[in-house]
């Protein structure tokens, strides 16, 4: 393959994690054992030292229809408030008429806050359901693909374009960049919310890994393509949500400068040496060694009787669970809020699911796959903790929501 933003042939394969399901693909009774699988492979670009992945499943069968909910989350939905009222102080606070797309919007938990604001909204997304449930709770959603066509079919430009947690998932990678520089007014703001792949090394954080994911971004590889389309990037930082993401702010090439903040940002990755293989080569060998000891973990539970629970069906604890090899002989069941996912299974180690208000018999030990919402798990689950349930984090942040 060559690589998905500069097109380079020189590309090498970096971390392999198996043969794997897609990771949303969570199943029906009837559909345990009958899922397909897929190679979950990272491979590095030596020319623009992006990494990605060298499979693609395709966005209909991922995107088409989906379980996640924004909404679910206290902490998500705190985190689209406060990224809506920045967005509105420093660009946009004086305008009478603003208006914002929000690309892959989900059930609409970003644009309510928008609205808020007094934002003309609408959100595209891809999957029927959410979309349905966005359309529902008065957020003006369009269920397709956002893409060049679509950008033509709306026909009019925006103060505001928003990705949060979907440009690192596009297929049609280039048509989705020329459609916001054609559809973003002259003085507008791209913002661009993305997990930053210094923070997943320095995290351990590879269950980040899975099919939706197509591409692992920095600082220097996101510019790299934004600058293809005519776009830059003239403001950044670090977020702790979803155990550290970057926001982008971005705009036309050359309409304005770029901050002090983003300078010092792109300096300290640069020194980092995250755009290096040799920074990936050593990654995968941290991932090596962290199956054996959650592994060793877990047979000790059980070898001590000890009930344990997976805490949250995240997606991307089914990339953790599969490369691990954890299945219901080591944790019994996942627990979740989403009611979508009633009844279900999850994918490749059909570990059954739990709403919470099914629980009848506390575990021993929940092992919280939504290590991302750590701070919001523990304040929520004091009396868990106090009736001596252990909260253990396979994925261990010092800095998360």
């Amino acid at each position: 393959m060559s690589c998905r933003i500069c097109e380079s042939n020189t590309l090498e394969l970096v971390i392999d994690l198996g043969e794997q399901p897609w990771c949303n693909n969570f199943l029906k009774k009837e559909q345990v054992g009958h899922e397909p699988f897929y190679p979950l492979r990272v491979l590095f670009c030596h020319d623009c030292h992006t990494s990605q992945l060298d499979f693609t499943v395709k966005k209909e069968i991922m995107f088409g229809d989906h379980t996640y909910l924004s909404g679910v989350t206290r902490s998500l939905s705190e985190h689209f408030r406060n990224i809506a009222a920045e967005v509105d102080k420093l660009f946009f606070s004086e305008q009478s008429q603003k208006s914002v797309l929000d690309i892959g919007s989900n059930d609409g938990t970003q644009l309510k806050h928008f609205q808020a604001l007094g934002y003309e909204v609408l959100g595209v997304e891809s999957s029927k359901t959410t979309a349905r449930i966005a359309n529902e709770a008065g957020v003006p959603t369009l269920n397709a693909f956002f893409n060049e066509d679509t950008m033509r079919d709306i026909g009019k430009q925006f103060d505001v374009f928003n990705a949060s947690g979907v440009f690192f998932h596009l297929e049609e990678l280039h048509s989705v960049c020329d459609a916001i520089k054609h559809g973003l007014k002259a003085d507008g703001v791209f913002v661009v919310q993305f997990l930053y792949m210094k923070s997943i090394m320095e995290n351990l954080a590879f269950d980040q890994i899975y099919h939706e994911h197509l591409l692992y971004y920095t600082l220097e590889t996101i510019e790299v393509l934004l600058n293809r389309h005519g776009l830059s990037m003239f403001d950044a930082y670090l977020a702790p949500i979803h155990g550290g993401s970057i926001i982008g702010y971005i705009s036309h090439r050359g309409k304005r400068n770029a901050s002090e903040r983003l300078a010092c940002m792109r300096e300290e990755e640069r020194a980092s040496g995250v755009n290096t293989i040799d920074a990936y080569r050593a990654f995968d060998r941290r991932i090596r060694r962290m199956k054996q000891e959650n592994l060793d973990y877990l047979r000790a539970a059980k070898t001590a009787g000890k009930r344990v629970y997976g805490f949250g069906a995240p997606v991307k604890g089914n990339t953790l669970l599969n490369y691990f090899g954890v299945g219901p002989n080591l944790i019994q069941y996942l627990i979740e809020k989403n009611e979508l996912r009633r009844d279900l299974y999850s994918p490749g180690m059909h570990i059954p699911l739990l709403i919470e208000d099914e629980v009848t018999q506390l575990p021993d030990i929940y092992y919280v796959l939504a290590w991302n919402f750590k701070k919001e798990i523990l304040e929520n689950s004091q009396g868990l903790i106090e009736q001596g349930v252990e909260f253990y984090f396979p994925v261990n942040p010092k800095d998360v929501q």
